[in-house]
């Protein structure tokens, strides 16, 4: 059967986060906390447009997936748990990236944070929807893609064929891996659906998160047909080379790894977030 979708763009952190159901039973993947940096002030905002939604159509939430750890903007999972019930998943490799970072915060992420892992090619269910977790490793060793009947959440491996991959230079990560994980994807049948987890609009057009198949394999600028492994590496190396550390990461990295959960408050009643100095 065909999987109902609707999507939330968040243009804060050029997120896309996605209801999917059968008409009663949903899972959100990849839901956003708004967070904004200068003040350190958390809102759910966004979340809550989702919960509209799922409200409004009378859902039942059964997941709360995330694609990875992600590092341009924290996690809104706890606060959908609370007030639509539904477990927080993710890929088993969670545990290495984990690992990555166990001493960079001054304590380790809390290895039992999430509900459930995935294992590679793990199936599960979503009311009469059926799922498949693809273990797509490359920007980080625990990238997953959720396969939901003939729709893919590729999670950060492709983006808008406009726009071509993913970095792979967070800890962990590889161009060679994520190039034999995005052919695995692009192997699927061409008209296969393809959902990003993020778009960064080139100028002259708007947002966009849906394509297939068979538009990336010819004309992702990439990874399309004809682009071997050689020279996506090559390709992928010079460009992350180039690029900035994510605006959000640190304060998204300590809280995603423990599955969106806040640092308690200490004696005075207040959260904090860790900056680590001259550690990156």
């Amino acid at each position: 059967m065909t999987a109902a979708i609707q999507a939330y763009f968040d243009a804060a952190t050029s997120t896309v986060t996605y209801v999917v159901h059968d008409g009663t039973t949903c899972a959100v993947i990849d839901p956003v906390l708004d967070f904004d940096p200068k003040s350190g002030r958390t809102d759910t905002a966004s979340a809550d447009s989702v919960i509209a939604y799922v409200r409004e159509h009378g859902l039942l939430t059964a997941w709360l997936l995330e694609t990875h750890a992600h590092a341009d903007h924290l996690s809104a999972a706890p606060y959908l748990r609370e007030q639509l019930g539904g477990r927080i998943g993710i890929g088993a490799q969670i545990h290495a990236v984990q690992k990555s970072f166990a001493h960079v915060f001054g304590a380790p992420p809390r290895q039992a944070a999430f509900d459930h892992l995935f294992a590679p090619d793990e199936t599960f269910a979503i009311g009469t929807l059926t799922a498949s977790a693809l273990h797509v490793p490359g920007h980080t060793p625990a990238d997953m893609a959720y396969r939901i009947e003939n729709a893919v959440f590729v999670g950060d491996t492709l983006f808008m064929p406009d726009v071509g991959t993913a970095r792979c230079d967070f800890p962990g990560g590889s161009a060679t891996t994520l190039y034999r994980s995005i052919r695995r994807l692009l192997d699927l049948p061409p008209e296969t659906r393809l959902f990003m987890c993020h778009d960064y609009p080139p100028a002259g057009r708007g947002p966009a998160w849906e394509t297939t198949v068979a538009e990336q394999r010819a004309a992702n600028v990439h990874v399309r047909d004809g682009v071997t492994e050689e020279q996506f590496v090559a390709m992928r190396t010079a460009r992350d080379a180039t690029l900035a550390m994510p605006t959000l990461i640190l304060p998204a990295i300590q809280v995603n790894l423990n599955a969106g959960e806040l640092p308690a408050p200490e004696d005075n009643g207040v959260r904090y977030l860790k900056i680590p100095i001259d550690r990156f």
